[in-house]
């Protein structure tokens, strides 16, 4: 398969071809992967942009427990559907047990973080809205303990955090968003009580394996412990479960190393504006990949863009191949984009309408929590300066 098709068959299994349309978030998550968040809109844009969905009707879903952000696969947190929620969550429970374990380092016997926990369920329960860290902090009191600048070189100044992310870690408890919004990082915590996962360690990281194999239409060994975070070992027995086959240098589940073999790229443009930590990205970090062979040279300012991880500013994509770059400027309510070629009337249509769904139903587009109109102003300059040359 040429490296043309190949963007189009990774295309084509994000379900950014307009094969999702329709689906609700729950299904379109599943189907296409689940959404890196980092306090950023890239949750919002990777559903518009798969199934056409608003964010009132995220938010919805968000509020009803359809979808929801939780810690899983490498301790990361992604917006996943409510069928996926019990495994899942089993995947970030070694990232949970890290942390608790740099506390047995600062003299916090697991007894006591263990006491923490109950304590910390137990006002959870009682209480009649969610709590953020502070207010549990506060009506904990003595019970969280300082771990004064010894704690803080490691990143814990108290026994709080620990106890949380291990509740959470397991469902006892959820994080809440403050306002009912995806692209924020303010949280405050309830009670839950999701039922435990039924299968085995070994069953969910099979499961995940499937999952992510169906989501990239075939990764390498490499590219799967990247976002797996599973050893050697785990991956081998994860794609052995799987039934994965490896064709060409991928490992990729059977029935799509028939599909694949048969598959011809779109002749028609299929133009999306996703953000740089879209899945089509993030799942095999291969933003790379993504340009084209008379692209690999395209340069902003210092950087070299095919040769960089992660992109500095979001994509303008067609068919897999990226086509030029984008940020939102709320000052003037409009995207700053640089293409590489003369805007064709798809790919300006579809810029517009971006542009009306970001002012709409966002205000902005934060790339993570810390991003703001200031912080990107020298990169929409770029963009602007590049685009007029």
């Amino acid at each position: 398969m040429d490296s043309a098709t190949q963007r189009a068959w990774s295309w084509h299994k994000q379900g950014l071809d307009g094969s999702l349309a329709g689906k609700n978030a729950a299904e379109t998550l599943t189907a296409a992967g689940w959404a890196r968040s980092v306090g950023g809109a890239n949750p919002y844009l990777s559903l518009f942009a798969r199934a056409g969905i608003r964010r009132e009707e995220a938010d919805a879903d968000v509020a009803a427990l359809r979808i929801h952000e939780l810690p899983t696969a490498r301790g990361c947190t992604y917006v996943l559907g409510a069928d996926d929620y019990p495994w899942a969550l089993t995947l970030g429970l070694a990232a949970a047990e890290t942390q608790a374990k740099v506390l047995d380092k600062l003299d916090v016997p697991r007894a006591d973080l263990a006491t923490l926990e109950q304590q910390v369920l137990a006002v959870l329960t009682d209480a009649v809205e969610p709590l953020d860290p502070k207010q549990l902090k506060d009506q904990l009191g003595d019970a969280v303990r300082s771990l004064g600048e010894a704690g803080k070189k490691k990143g814990a100044s108290t026994t709080l955090p620990a106890a949380l992310g291990l509740l959470q870690a397991d469902g006892r408890i959820r994080r809440v968003p403050v306002n009912g919004r995806l692209d924020q990082q303010r949280y405050a915590y309830t009670a839950w009580g999701l039922e435990a996962a039924a299968g085995t360690p070994e069953q969910a990281r099979t499961t995940l394996m499937e999952r992510y194999l169906g989501w990239t239409g075939g990764a390498t060994l490499k590219q799967t412990q990247w976002f797996t975070a599973f050893t050697v070992a785990q991956s081998k027995a994860a794609l052995a479960g799987a039934g994965a086959i490896e064709v060409d240098g991928l490992w990729i589940l059977p029935a799509d190393a028939e599909a694949r073999a048969t598959f011809t790229a779109p002749k028609d443009e299929q133009i999306q504006l996703l953000a740089g930590t879209d899945a089509l990205f993030l799942l095999r970090r291969n933003a790379g990949d993504h340009f084209a062979e008379q692209d690999q040279d395209r340069q902003l300012e210092t950087t070299r863009l095919a040769l960089t991880a992660d992109l500095p500013d979001h994509p303008i994509v067609d068919r897999g191949r990226i086509i030029g770059l984008w940020q939102y400027d709320p000052a003037g309510e409009r995207i700053a984009h640089w293409l590489f070629d003369a805007p064709t009337k798809a790919v300006a249509h579809r810029i517009k309408e971006v542009e009306a769904f970001i002012r709409e139903d966002l205000g902005d587009f934060r790339s993570f929590s810390l991003d703001s109109p200031a912080s990107r102003a020298k990169r929409i300059a770029a963009l602007d300066a590049a685009g007029t040359a």
